[in-house]
């Protein structure tokens, strides 16, 4: 699917997403889930081309011909394959969906969400100009988004954000690095401060906790980790180790809806807001992030932003919108509450494979 503009971070530029679905079908139901990995093993160490052979070789075969009655199972099935949380979290999420389905009750009201409605803010990435940046998150406020958040950089930082505050000094702004800086950038980082800023994402390594710490201790700007919280323990660590002061929580990051509940709850006994990252979902995925969103410690908006400002045509009918307040509303039917375009889907299937009992 070809992105209507591209979208640019640390690790480079994004003009269109090879995406990997699922489809369920058992029991008369059909059951739909999304592979959020990227075409390369840059976010993570995993990639579309991993995902499909751990899904094809392990995953699927652990729970084809077993009798699951709940999403929740599938991390028993699959604990003994390390790793590989996005291909993992494509497979329980579509049957977390199947459950909602075939209990006749709306994916939120199952995973225990309680919001009607969820605010909504955009991630920008790193543009060819400060204009055209300036020009984008013009946009986006027009659109009504709660929360502005934009991709930086060594380079693409303290000018930007000077730019930006001079033109809207009071709109709810963030900032995320994808692990762009080192230690020696701690000076740099701390200039940060001046911008008033909701948070920094994940700024030092991916995997990182304990320079996190340290640097969390010289900042007033709240650290936000991203891709080092894979699991409720990695949660449980970050926070007591005093790494950061707010967490992101992408369900296709952490393998599925189990593992993202759990650990919006670790944070919530913690007193720490989580929010919802997007990973250029099609409406499938972007849908299964509306669904988490409405659990009660989503507190602050997120990146789950409207269809059109990512595909042309989304796969879902349905489209994903924002209202002018910045808001998605969660539909009260059945599963995911939107009808998937198989149609569209078969038009624009490059692959397919199919497994049986």
């Amino acid at each position: 699917m070809p992105l209507v503009h591209f979208f640019e971070t640390s690790f480079g530029r994004t003009t269109q997403r090879r995406i990997l679905l699922i489809k369920a079908q058992f029991d008369g139901i059909s059951s739909w889930g999304e592979c959020v990995a990227g075409e390369h093993p840059y976010y993570s160490e995993e990639s579309i081309d991993t995902a499909w052979y751990a899904i094809e070789k392990e995953l699927a075969p652990a729970i084809l011909g077993k009798n699951i009655e709940q999403g929740t199972e599938c991390q028993a099935h699959f604990a003994r394959v390390r790793g590989h949380r996005m291909a993992k979290a494509a497979l329980e999420n579509a049957l977390w969906d199947a459950e909602a389905t075939a209990k006749r009750i709306p994916l939120w009201r199952l995973l225990g969400g309680q919001r009607k409605e969820i605010p909504c803010g955009v991630s920008i990435g790193i543009q060819d100009s400060p204009e055209q940046l300036l020009d984008k998150i013009a946009a986006e406020l027009d659109a009504g988004y709660q929360r502005i958040k934009v991709k930086c950089k060594p380079g693409w930082d303290l000018e930007i954000f000077k730019r930006i505050r001079a033109r809207w000094p009071d709109i709810l702004l963030s900032c995320d690095a994808n692990s762009a800086y080192r230690i020696e950038d701690f000076p740099l980082l701390q200039e940060f401060d001046q911008f008033n800023l909701l948070m920094i994402e994940q700024p030092l390594w991916h995997d990182d906790f304990y320079f996190h710490s340290r640097l969390q201790k010289v900042l007033r700007t709240r650290i936000c980790l991203d891709e080092a919280i894979r699991t409720a323990r990695d949660a449980r660590a970050a926070i007591d180790l005093g790494s950061c002061k707010i967490i992101n929580v992408k369900v296709g990051r952490v393998g599925g809806f189990s593992e993202a509940r759990e650990i919006h709850d670790v944070a919530q006994q913690h007193g720490l807001p989580v929010w919802c990252g997007g990973m250029l979902e099609s409406g499938i995925g972007r849908m299964h992030n509306v669904a988490l969103s409405t659990l009660p410690n989503f507190s602050m908006p997120g990146d789950v932003s409207a269809s059109s400002r990512y595909w042309k045509e989304d796969i879902i009918e349905p489209a994903v919108e924002v209202s002018k307040k910045g808001t998605i509303s969660v539909k009260d039917e059945p599963g995911m509450g939107y009808t998937v375009r198989e149609d569209l889907i078969e038009k624009l299937t490059v692959r397919q494979l199919t497994l049986k009992m």
